[in-house]
């Protein structure tokens, strides 16, 4: 049954195989996958190869095996006590700090082979690029430094610092109990710093300390300071305070001797004077009160007001005793125009405090458009503590003074930035900009190409055209005016000066120069202040600039919006 069974499903055999499919293999055809060993006989792995793979097994297991017992029992004892002896320690790699370059590529800052931090050795630079050193106690507070680790002090080293250090590297060390590494281990490996390209102009800004040095050193003045900013854009092209210390000293600590001759200097080297020097503007608030003046609609432009060299202003307790504001001289008949030109103090007095049927801005507006052009308030410039200022008002007398009511004259004396008003040298350089560039204030930046400053600018929301009057009269300072000395033929400069008396002597004076250029375009706005001078002295800010412009036209024409001296010379 079974064999019936098994019958039904035997395959039906063939008599006609062919010989070539007994002997098919891809010799004979083409179609096999050769790659897949198709069409190819198999053979079984021999004995020998067998025993020869088994043998290399057996030996690198016997070589295991002896090394294992070697350090388990040979060794083991001194291994043991070494890991009872022996400590591990992570230990910070330092990176490379970034490197500093002016606008033009000048390397600044550096690091030497051996990672000392070096400096460019053009005067001038010193409180712009700062210095490197240990933390000091404000910043060890604020972060976890390792022993030893080098950080930004000072200018912008340390307002960019966390960009310029990078990141740490970590090595994993193994130290016996004498504190000798025995063994390390490279854990993370350190990211060098980012670069800065800064907005100024190494060589103008050498320039400009120079011309402010020699001044104070030849007329007397105990320091000086100066700035030069873009108005639409806020990149500062030089910045510079007098005097200075030696960042390569400082950094290095090599000379106690010199660093303490700069702690007890009474010229305060370490005192950045364009950010966190108050002074007093005297007239170059002038223009701010005239915007004021016509925004508020005090007084029209052409509006004649005669002046004769004083303000008396009667007093109804004492006829025979009145009230008297000296001009610095007798100005004649003037109008806006002219009083900015010439500098006119009896002219201010009234539009600032009102006389006779002349009405003034009040204290109170005097408050509000100086606040508007950013005075009393730190400008947002990434580089160090700025100062703030005073803006004088009836609320700040009596805090200061004992109560003191305030008084008409003492809106006259604000209206001409005296009295207790304090400002700062880059304030003022970010107001007049904002004179310049139709309204717009600021934010200054040390950072070439930096849009994050532009994000931060206010329109003030002010007249065209009253900016444009206060801009002539600007321009006339420096062709009929107090500003001549920067009457130059190759670029139009419209400037205001400023000298403020100082203390209840009045012996001494800060000498001011601000303005723009060039006059039609204006690109470039500029404060320099000559500190604490000679009241006799008539050498000052203006001509420190005319200096300053004079070797710009020679050297860095672009910058004035001129041709290359020698192509201009050509044509």
């Amino acid at each position: 049954m079974w064999f019936n069974f098994l019958k039904k499903f035997k395959q039906p055999r063939r008599d006609d195989l062919d010989p070539d499919e007994i002997l098919l293999d891809s010799s004979n055809l083409s179609s096999f996958n050769k790659q897949q060993f198709e069409g190819q006989l198999e053979k079984p792995i021999g004995r020998l190869t067998l025993y020869v793979t088994g043998a290399v097994f057996s030996f690198i297991f016997l070589l295991l095996f002896i090394r294992i017992g070697y350090l388990e029992i040979a060794r083991g004892q001194a291994f043991s006590a070494r890991s009872e002896s022996n400590s591990l320690r992570h230990t910070a790699i330092f990176a490379e700090r970034g490197i500093i370059y002016d606008r033009t590529g000048e390397e600044l800052a550096w690091n030497n082979p051996d990672h000392l931090r070096t400096y460019i050795s053009l005067p001038g630079l010193a409180h712009v690029l700062g210095f490197v050193g240990y933390p000091d106690e404000k910043q060890a507070a604020q972060a976890d430094y390792e022993n030893k680790e080098v950080v930004g002090r000072e200018g912008v080293e340390r307002a960019y610092d966390s960009v310029l250090a990078g990141e740490k590297g970590i090595k994993i060390e193994e130290t016996d109990v004498s504190g000798k590494v025995v063994s390390d281990y490279l854990l993370q490996t350190p990211v060098s710093g980012e670069s800065l390209n800064l907005s100024i102009d190494a060589k103008v800004e050498s320039q400009l300390y120079a011309f402010i040095k020699s001044l104070a050193v030849d007329k007397g003045f105990h320091a000086g300071a100066g700035v030069i900013m873009n108005v639409k854009t806020g990149e500062i092209l030089a910045l510079t305070s007098y005097p200075e210390y030696d960042p390569n000293l400082v950094s290095t600590g090599n000379d106690p001797a010199a660093i303490k001759s700069y702690l007890t200097n009474p010229q305060s080297p370490f005192l950045n004077r364009v950010i966190d020097g108050l002074y007093t503007p005297g007239s170059t608030v002038k223009p701010i009160i005239a915007t004021a003046a016509l925004s508020e609609k005090i007084i029209s432009p052409d509006k004649i007001i005669n002046t004769n060299g004083k303000l008396v202003v009667p007093n109804p307790y004492d006829p025979k005793n009145p009230s008297v504001f000296k001009d610095w001289r007798n100005n004649g008949p003037v109008d806006l125009r002219t009083a900015i030109a010439y500098s006119c103090d009896v002219y201010f007095y009234e539009i600032g405090g009102g006389f006779g049927s002349q009405p003034g801005l009040g204290i109170s507006k005097i408050d509000q458009y100086a606040r508007l052009f950013g005075l009393s308030a730190p400008t947002g410039l990434v580089l160090g503590k700025e100062a703030s200022g005073v803006i004088p008002t009836p609320e700040w007398k009596k805090e200061n003074f004992d109560g003191e009511d305030w008084r008409l004259g003492d809106t006259y004396h604000t209206s001409i930035g005296q009295y207790g008003f304090l400002v700062t040298p880059l304030q003022m350089v970010r107001a007049v900009a904002a004179i310049a560039n139709g309204g717009t204030l600021i934010t200054p930046t040390l950072l070439k190409d930096n849009k994050n400053n532009l994000a931060t600018s206010k329109n003030l929301g002010l007249n065209p055209a009253n900016l444009q009057i206060v801009r002539e009269g600007m321009r006339g300072s420096a062709t009929i005016g107090t500003g001549m000395g920067l009457s130059v033929p190759y670029v139009k400069l419209a400037t205001k000066t400023g000298t403020a008396e100082l203390g209840v002597a009045k012996d001494r004076v800060n000498a001011w120069v601000e303005g723009f250029w060039p006059y039609e375009n204006p690109e470039y706005a500029f404060t320099v202040v000559m500190e604490r001078g000679r009241v006799g002295n008539t050498v000052g800010g203006v001509f420190v600039m005319r200096q300053l412009v004079d070797w710009m036209h020679l050297n860095t024409p672009q910058y004035l919006g001129l041709p290359p001296l020698s192509t201009a010379t050509s044509t």
